[in-house]
């Protein structure tokens, strides 16, 4: 019997990279969020961060299978959704301020919209 569980990675090869994010869940624990794979994209999981649609994302993690690399793409992730949320003039949840801010500490990165 074939196991049901659908992949985390596209069905038919793109060459692509694969981006899944860490959640916190509190008492729940931590969970790598499902995505539909046409969503699994930097766009994708950019737009949904500006958008407070993860419950208090922790980490990104970029991979592809096909050039078999795995690596951590928060720091490039929170750049990004700095950049969007100041183009777009939109304020970021808490957590996801928290976010952006962990991974860009340090960096000159200018004053996140909270």
């Amino acid at each position: 019997m074939a196991d049901s569980a659908p992949a985390l990675a596209p069905a038919h090869p793109t060459s692509r990279a694969v981006y899944v994010v860490l959640d916190d869940f509190g008492a729940l624990g931590r969970a790598y969020r499902e995505m539909d794979e046409t969503e699994a994209d930097l766009a994708h999981v950019v737009r949904h961060m500006v958008r407070g649609e993860f419950n208090r994302p922790v980490q990104v993690v970029a991979f592809n299978a096909d050039e078999g690399w795995c690596r951590d793409a928060s720091t490039e992730i929170a750049e990004a959704v700095a950049k969007v949320a100041d183009e777009q003039h939109r304020s970021l949840s808490r957590t996801t301020r928290e976010f952006v801010e962990h991974h860009l500490a340090g960096s000159t990165r200018r004053e996140i919209h909270s």
